[in-house]
């Protein structure tokens, strides 16, 4: 393998709100693919404390509803009409990926290294996107779209319950995947030279 297939991925990686429920790949093949995300993407310490729960088919849909029942509980009435638009965008998708933090794990590793305390709940997070990532960009090689959205913490009681989750599990984000309907627009990008400096080349 050439770095330029992994540069081709990063490049397909795109977010991408029309969707529909058909797959270009199998459950078990997707889940494969988060699987293998989950075990080999690293994190500080080695504290591997990234949790993830995917919903497919009816399962997907609940959360939405959720996120919909939370939503109409804080946005005023007349107002909920876009919101409603943008939800059906995500019920429209075949599945949802569920990204949390098990908050045991993180406060583990703060008593056993005080010192890095202030940091841990930092390169949690980090770690967690970095699995987000490896998620995203190997379903995008694959044909799969999808979006990334936080939602949190309004769903996470209702998510929590309804799959019996640890109380110990934070949610850090929801990936909405399903087949591409509609493909993703150009992208524009901020001139380079203000974004990254090189010395000693």
């Amino acid at each position: 393998m050439t770095y330029s297939v992994l540069q081709q991925a990063a490049e397909t990686r795109r977010s991408i709100y029309a969707l529909n429920n058909t797959l270009p790949l199998s459950n078990e093949e997707v889940t494969k693919i988060i699987e293998h995300a989950v075990l080999h993407t690293p994190s500080s310490f080695n504290s591997q404390s990234a949790r993830v729960v995917v919903l497919f088919g009816e399962e997907h849909a609940k959360v939405w509803h959720f996120v919909e029942e939370a939503l109409r509980a804080v946005v005023p009435a007349e107002q909920f009409e876009a919101t409603a638009q943008k939800l059906s965008l995500f019920k429209a998708g075949a599945a949802t990926v569920l990204f949390f933090e098990d908050q045991d794990v993180v406060k583990g590793l703060q008593e056993q290294f005080p010192s890095y305390a202030a940091n841990f709940p930092i390169w949690a997070d980090q770690a967690n996107a970095m699995v987000q990532y490896a998620v995203w960009t190997t379903l995008a090689a694959a044909g799969v779209g999808a979006n990334l959205q936080h939602y949190n913490p309004l769903p996470d009681a209702a998510i929590a319950k309804e799959w019996n989750l640890p109380e110990s599990w934070l949610l850090r984000a929801q990936m909405v995947i399903g087949g591409i309907a509609v493909p993703a627009g150009e992208k524009a990008f901020q001139p380079i030279e203000g974004r990254l400096k090189v010395f000693g080349a």
